[in-house]
């Protein structure tokens, strides 16, 4: 049966966000995730964690500033300090949650660029020697040009051809439905060439990035694969509910955690 994580960053908005945890726990969730956790200190996100029984499931390395639109700096030349630095943040984090893969957003340049690669590949060998340590794995997610113009890490195939060429065992891939079907289609024989390099999965409907019930991809389908080929991770629900969290959970009755 697929583990779901709801997304705090996009689910249970109703509530304040140290608030969301409680919420997700009382509609069912054992397992949360979000994007980030920096502006609440460490201790305060595990406190919620053990209070209401949940999981950390993921959360993202440091974005930069987004509220300028920045989304990541692993592959952006002349940020290397600033990555160091914010790795030792996101350990103290990685240790007070007990989660066990964090994604590694690269930022937004050319993939063509030499100078990005270069620095994104040293910085991803720090990360997964450091988050290593913590016993956790480094994620990849590859995102699609219509939600995110001008992401580095916009490729499937190249995602798992980095993965592939580190040789590194905590190196996966976050095999997001929603942006795989966006970006290239074919998203079951994808996942099940990948699955073996996959670490986390993530849902939404698609287009509209809602509850995962209708439109283009057909779930029950999707989460009895996850199931016949024996995928042990959780599965991150990444939507925006259309009219209330609460009110769009009827796709996850069947999946609830019974109290």
């Amino acid at each position: 049966m697929p583990r779901f994580a709801a997304n705090l960053s996009m689910m249970f908005t109703e509530w304040e966000f140290l608030d969301r945890f409680a919420a997700a726990s009382d509609a069912g969730f054992s397992a949360v995730e979000f994007l980030f956790p920096y502006e609440h200190p460490p201790e305060a996100i595990e406190q919620r964690l053990r209070e209401n029984g949940l999981t950390q499931a993921l959360f993202n390395l440091w974005p930069g500033d987004w509220q300028a639109g920045e989304r990541g700096i692993a592959a952006l030349p002349g940020r290397e300090a600033e990555f160091r630095d914010k790795l030792q943040v996101a350990a103290a984090y990685v240790e007070a949650t007990g989660v066990r893969r964090v994604h590694l957003m690269s930022g937004m340049a050319d993939p063509n660029d030499s100078a990005a690669q270069g620095c994104f590949s040293a910085n991803l060998a720090l990360a997964c020697e450091q988050i290593g340590q913590l016993g956790a794995d480094v994620l990849l997610e590859p995102i699609n040009g219509r939600d995110m113009p001008g992401y580095f890490m916009n490729s499937f195939d190249r995602a798992a051809a980095i993965i592939k060429q580190a040789g590194r065992p905590n190196l996966k891939l976050q095999f997001d439905f929603y942006h795989r079907q966006i970006l290239h289609g074919d998203v079951t024989m994808a996942f099940r060439a990948m699955q073996p390099i996959t670490g986390h999965v993530q849902i939404a409907s698609v287009p509209s990035r809602h509850e995962p019930a209708g439109e283009e991809l057909n779930y029950p389908f999707v989460f009895e694969e996850l199931d016949r080929l024996g995928y042990a991770g959780f599965v991150g629900c990444e939507y925006r509910p259309r009219a209330g969290t609460v009110e769009g959970l009827g796709w996850f009755a069947p999946w609830r955690r019974k109290t």
